[in-house]
């Protein structure tokens, strides 16, 4: 059962198969989310991990099964649907405008506006003071909510997709493998911005290539291989060496 006394999944995936004419990415797998806990979803590549994340989020339509979010069953058919389940998505490519400010990519597609009569202006003040203060909440510091993201590093851009997705209420957090192409300090800080979703109350899918970054914050594992599902482990019970191994299909665990 989760910290907070529910033990019903946030996302219950349950036999998800996917074919793309006659190639079958997905082949049966089940995933389940609990409920304020970070899984880390593991595989090498072709495992299927973006597919079946893609069929979560709505990019994708399954070729059979079903998904349950909060217990009810759901069809997900857009990315639209996700977020409106509360589903954010926080991929490599963070999907950030780096000619923009902090502010406009924190309330992209959802900027606040004075409307007088027929004309609509956006509210700039209130969006800088609520954007340094959300991400204040989340421990997250920023030089100024106006500067542009492209003056940002790596780490920090993290950081604004991962709070923007906190301050919007998402219930789900799905994280792309958040920490490549990061140095040690910046990956420190990502990683701790993920136990501070979880402690908020969030559930978090982290997808990750690094083993020992699953280990830092990991409760909990689901491991593809080849388009199935090789098995789900609690941290506890595997060690890294185990995780590689299952990974490469060296040896069952």
């Amino acid at each position: 059962m989760s910290s907070n006394g529910n033990d019903t999944p946030v996302v219950r995936m349950e036999n998800i198969v996917k074919r793309f004419g006659t190639v079958t990415a997905l082949d049966g797998v089940d995933l389940t989310v609990n409920q304020q806990e970070v899984l880390c979803l593991l595989g090498d590549n072709g495992a299927g991990k973006s597919t079946l994340i893609k069929i979560l989020t709505g990019v994708y339509t399954p070729t059979s099964g079903q998904i349950y979010f909060e217990g009810k069953p759901v069809q997900i058919r857009t990315p639209a649907d996700a977020r409106a389940l509360g589903i954010e998505t926080v991929y490599q490519d963070l999907a950030l405008v780096n000619l923009m400010s902090i502010t406009r990519n924190f309330f992209l597609g959802r900027e606040l506006v004075h409307r007088l009569g027929p004309f609509n202006w956006l509210d700039v003040k209130e969006m800088d003071r609520r954007t340094h203060d959300a991400l204040a909440d989340v421990g997250i510091e920023i030089r100024s909510p106006g500067e542009k993201v492209e003056k940002l590093s790596g780490g920090e851009r993290q950081s604004i997709a991962i709070g923007r997705a906190l301050h919007f209420g998402a219930r789900l957090l799905i994280l792309d493998e958040p920490t490549s192409a990061l140095s040690v300090a910046e990956t420190r800080k990502v990683l701790t911005y993920i136990t501070n979703a979880k402690e908020r109350g969030l559930s978090v899918i982290f997808i990750t290539h690094n083993m020992h970054h699953a280990r830092m914050v990991a409760d909990r594992y689901t491991i593809l291989r080849q388009g199935k599902l090789v098995g789900n482990y609690d941290r506890d019970d595997v060690t890294q060496e185990d995780l590689a191994d299952l990974i490469m299909g060296v040896r069952e665990v």
